[in-house]
Formats: C-alpha cells, structure tokens, sequence
C-alpha cells in the first residue's frame, strides 16, 4: 500500500454513527493504515455526486449513513456505475426493519439525537450518580438501581457513571478497612448491590500509580499488608450482604457494566 487509505464518512447527519463503525473497522489493522474523515449534513443529491467526484480516488473508501431514501439510492447508484468502494452502513438495517415490521421509516436524519424520555432518564441517572458518588448521601441509596461496593481503586466512580450513561442509577460506596459502611447498605435487596474486587498485585500497582500521579504519599495506601486487610474486610462485608461479586482487574469498564446489567436484569425478572 503506498499512503494511507482514506475512509471517509459520508451522511445526511453528523456521520456519528459510521464513523464509530469505521474506526472500530480500521482498529483491526496496523496503526496509521487508515485515516477517517466526516463528510456530514449532505442535503441534496447534486451535493452527494459533487461531494463522491471530489473525493474519490484509489486509496479511499466510503462509509455512509444517509437516512433519506433518495440519498441511499443516488450512492447506491453512483456506487454501480462508477466503481466506488462502499459500504451503506445503516439502510440494510432499515430496510430489514421495514419488511419485518411493515412499517415505513421516517427517512428523518438526526432522529438518534432528538431528546425523548430516555434521554432525561439519563440526564436524571447522571446527577444521581454524582450526588452518591464515594459514599455521600447514603439515606438515598434506596433510589438505585445499582450500588457498587468495593475498595479504594477497583473502578467503582468510572463504572458507576458509565451505568449512569445507560440509564441505571448508581451510586457507590467505599469499603474502608476498621470502617462501618453505612447502615443503609445492609437494607438493600442485595440483588442490587455488587461487590467489586480486584487482585492484591493489581491494585498494589495502580495505587503506587496513583500516588506518584499526586506527587503525594498515604501510608498504608499502597502497602501490602493494607491492601491485604482491605480486600479481607471487604470480603467479608459482600459476604454479610450476599451480593454478586465481579472482578474488575484486566477488565474495561464496558466489559465489567454488561455484566452488571445482564445479572440485573436476569436476576429481577425471575425473581431469584
């Protein structure tokens, strides 16, 4: 390959979409292989066939998303006659919903954005997480829908607001060796509280991290023996409450909250 290909993401809309799926497309390969630019809010056809001729050439390809259905059939056309290389990222989608549903799309580009009621549960699930986030307001963790428990540094504030983003309302609590939790957290249906704990080595590693980050030092912090009674309270707390537990240790926060919320849901809806 002689330069770098250029993927360019052409829509009707922000191109948000596509470009999530090119780059995800393009992480397959060797760094630097690819480059991705957004061509968004196409309006007309005429725009479409000046934007495809500027930008075509051998070393480039097209992701697109176009909601309009005259949009999609001018690519798909300029895609037959001309040889464009192409990919529609979005209209199969649609059309296979059409055909199973018999409904017509809209053809509406941007709908993904318009605010709707899950959109400000979010928002409502957001401020939550804030306000109970590293123990505060404990009289309000009877609202959540998620309570994560854990030591200092198992991820509990990244994951607790990346739930927030899906909607969950999650608050957590820091477990603190020869600390009491707060009482309210044995009073919750421990089906909504997960334990979260990580390996001895692992958080030895990201709390040295840590501390060298502040220029600061904790006694005990980062020390063995500390780190070891840590993870034995906290043990011993998850085990009073007989919640589920996850390791968090060589895990994405992405990975760790699908867990989360398949046990969540699985568990509420059979009641076990």
């Amino acid at each position: 390959m002689s330069e770098m290909v250029a993927i360019h993401i052409l829509s009707d809309s922000l191109g948000e979409t596509a470009d999530a799926v090119a780059r995800a497309a393009a992480a397959q390969f060797p760094h630097g292989a690819f480059r991705v630019e957004r061509l968004p809010k196409i309006t007309s056809v005429e725009e479409l066939n000046s934007c495809v001729e500027l930008h075509c050439g051998e070393e480039c390809v097209f992701f697109y998303t176009l909601a309009r259905s005259d949009l999609r059939a001018a690519m798909q056309l300029v895609v037959r006659q001309h040889g464009v290389k192409a990919i529609d990222i979005m209209g199969p989608g649609v059309e296979l919903l059409a055909s199973v549903s018999g409904m017509v799309p809209r053809g509406v580009a941007g709908t993904m954005r318009t605010p709707d009621e899950a959109y400000f549960d979010r928002i409502e699930a957001m401020e939550y997480a804030i306000a109970h986030d590293d123990g505060q307001r404990p009289e309000g963790l009877i609202d959540a829908d998620v309570v994560l428990i854990g030591v200092s540094r198992t991820s509990k504030t990244p994951l607790a607001m990346y739930l927030a983003a899906k909607g969950f309302r999650a608050a957590n609590v820091p477990l603190v060796a020869g600390s009491t939790p707060p009482e309210e957290l044995f009073s919750l249906d421990p089906r909504r509280v997960f334990g979260l704990i990580s390996s001895v080595e692992t958080l030895l590693q990201i709390r040295t991290r840590r501390m060298d980050e502040l220029g600061s030092y904790v006694p005990g912090y980062a020390e063995r023996e500390q780190v070891e009674c840590d993870l034995e309270e906290a043990h011993a707390i998850i085990r009073r409450i007989g919640c589920y537990t996850i390791r968090t240790d060589k895990r994405a926060i992405e990975e760790t909250a699908q867990d989360i919320i398949r046990y969540l849901h699985g568990s509420l809806e059979t009641g076990d």
